[in-house]
């Protein structure tokens, strides 16, 4: 089977099983408050973890990052000479520079925010149900007006 005609098939299967958003929300018969947790729970030294693990990834990526490309742009030179293939090598670790540049940058983002998610996400929650409870007590106060 070709690639075009797996790629059309395997879009086709993709469009008939389409799925729509759906938003979670209370029953009807619920109410405010607190309810139950969900079940994906992290605490701060889960994320320290994976922060620092990516700040040692980081270090480590372009460390032997920069080797490889050293030696692929000293194989490239050493091609050119006699082939072809040594101008596609030196493009080749142009390309690998750059692309270890991304991850470099993924890994420091990754970071410098997992630091900060779970005290950005605490002060959200408290937002969203201190909105809520004004919600509730205004709905309070226009059912005392209308009577």
């Amino acid at each position: 089977m070709s690639f075009d005609a797996e790629w059309a098939e395997l879009k086709s299967a993709a469009a008939a099983n389409q799925t729509a958003m759906r938003l979670n929300q209370l029953d009807p018969g619920g109410g405010g408050g607190p309810g139950p947790q969900g079940d994906l729970v992290v605490t701060q030294k889960d994320l320290a973890a994976v922060g620092n693990a990516a700040f040692k990834l980081r270090q480590r990526l372009g460390t032997d990052g920069d080797h490889a490309k050293a030696s692929t742009h000293e194989a490239a030179g050493s091609l050119k000479k006699d082939f072809a293939l040594g101008t596609a090598l030196s493009t080749l670790a142009d390309k690998w520079h750059d692309q270890v540049g991304t991850l470099l940058d993924a890994c420091a983002h990754i970071s410098n925010h997992l630091d900060y998610t779970q005290n950005a996400h605490a002060e959200g929650e408290y937002w969203i149900a201190t909105q809520f409870k004004f919600a509730q007590l205004n709905t309070g106060f226009e059912e005392r007006a209308q009577h």
